[in-house]
């Protein structure tokens, strides 16, 4: 509005705030992203999963044909504790694509944080040095592994991204008893307590106190979301636990993490490793990758059984037409047809044929067909134990009905 003169005197308009729209937009873009990285992740697993049926399967394989004996056996078990260590990492990447929570377990502290650190130190670059203080004493936590590795994770890019110059990120464990006024937000008792602590820049006061919002984030949006903290304070708080903040400016951050202090799982019994269960029964293997196919196959034929194998199921169907067969293992993705619709094909042409269904999915995430809840389901990656012990309790289960 102007005067007579002309001159601007006031300013008349409206204003929306377009805040919850565009965090409404920027939550569905990310929801996208994460999808779309969920699929991959599934279908990376999957193909690891044969890879690492392979593996373990030939190094049970050849620990079995010389006796565990020599240094052979022992670079044996060597590469069979990498695979592993792999199938758990496969697990994970499982897990996140489907997005279900998971079920806490007890587990000591220490073992955990040292798992991670190896991972931690290729996440960071080799400007940035990772210590260790970890607490003598051996302290459990309950808390779902891969949601706790989530977590520390999360804070560790935090840390590298505060320290762009280099610097040193400090992992360390110890035991605090609480009164309900040293960290007001938790009851009182023993807890645990994780500290990440970087030595770079530092928040300021009006950063710390957005810290755990939802979407709020100091990066640019190439480069966060703003779900990171806020997904790590609900972990933590689901667990029973918290999380705080120390921070000034120029002078690094201090993550602190307190989780409930449990007692240690009872000891489990040491068991010697049982011998494979055997047969002498009919199994026909259906197997596109010819690796767990083969490693399938001299499992099983050194078990005892007799055992016929098969690429495609219209392989398998003329098989099945011709020669009287027990049990079939079947993956779940065939080239020709899913393996559930071929389980169905079998049970109007071959009723007394049992089906054993095997994939490097889980059994949901299959896009080509669901497998019914009474048909047996083997999970990639398998060991010979795993397959033994499977293969024999879905023949016994035809003896028993």
């Amino acid at each position: 509005m102007r005067d007579k003169n002309g001159r601007a005197v006031r300013f008349v308009g409206a204003l929306m705030d377009v805040t919850a729209g565009k965090q409404l937009r920027d939550q569905l873009s990310h929801s996208q992203k994460m999808e779309a990285f969920g699929q991959l992740a599934g279908g990376v697993a999957h193909d690891f999963n044969n890879f690492l049926t392979a593996i373990l399967g030939y190094s049970d394989l050849l620990v079995a044909e010389i006796q565990g004996r020599g240094t052979g056996a022992k670079y044996l078990s060597e590469i069979r504790s990498a695979a592993g260590r792999a199938a758990s990492l496969t697990k994970q990447l499982l897990t996140f694509s489907r997005r279900q929570p998971l079920e806490p377990r007890v587990l000591e502290v220490n073992t955990l944080i040292h798992n991670l650190e190896r991972s931690i130190l290729r996440l960071l670059g080799e400007n940035i040095s990772v210590l260790c203080e970890l607490m003598r004493e051996k302290k459990h936590i309950k808390v779902d592994p891969e949601q706790f590795t989530q977590i520390i994770i999360n804070l560790a890019v935090n840390a590298r991204d505060a320290m762009p110059a280099g610097g040193t990120l400090v992992l360390k464990t110890e035991t605090i008893s609480t009164n309900g006024k040293s960290v007001p937000e938790l009851p009182s008792g023993k807890y645990v307590r994780i500290s990440v602590i970087d030595n770079g820049m530092g928040m300021s006061e009006e950063v710390k106190e957005r810290l755990f919002e939802p979407f709020f984030t100091t990066k640019d949006d190439r480069h966060g979301s703003g779900l990171g903290l806020a997904t790590c304070y609900g972990i933590v708080g689901q667990s029973g636990g918290h999380i705080t903040v120390e921070s000034e400016l120029a002078k690094g951050t201090a993550v602190h993490i307190y989780l409930p202090e449990v007692a240690a799982p009872p000891a489990a019994a040491y068991r010697k490793r049982p011998k494979l269960p055997n047969g002498n029964e009919t199994i026909l293997v259906v197997e596109d990758d010819i690796s767990v196919r083969h490693v399938a196959v001299r499992t099983l034929r050194m078990l005892g059984y007799n055992v016929l194998e098969a690429f495609r199921a219209d392989e398998a169907k003329r098989l099945i037409e011709n020669t009287a067969i027990n049990l079939v293992v079947s993956d779940i993705v065939l080239p020709d047809m899913s393996g559930c619709d071929f389980a169905d094909w079998m049970r109007i042409n071959s009723p007394s044929t049992q089906i054993l269904l095997t994939s490097g999915y889980l059994p949901e995430m299959t896009t080509i067909g669901t497998p019914s809840s009474d048909l047996p389901f083997l999970s990639k990656p398998f060991d010979p134990q795993q397959l033994a012990e499977t293969v024999r309790a879905s023949l016994d289960a035809v003896v028993l009905t």
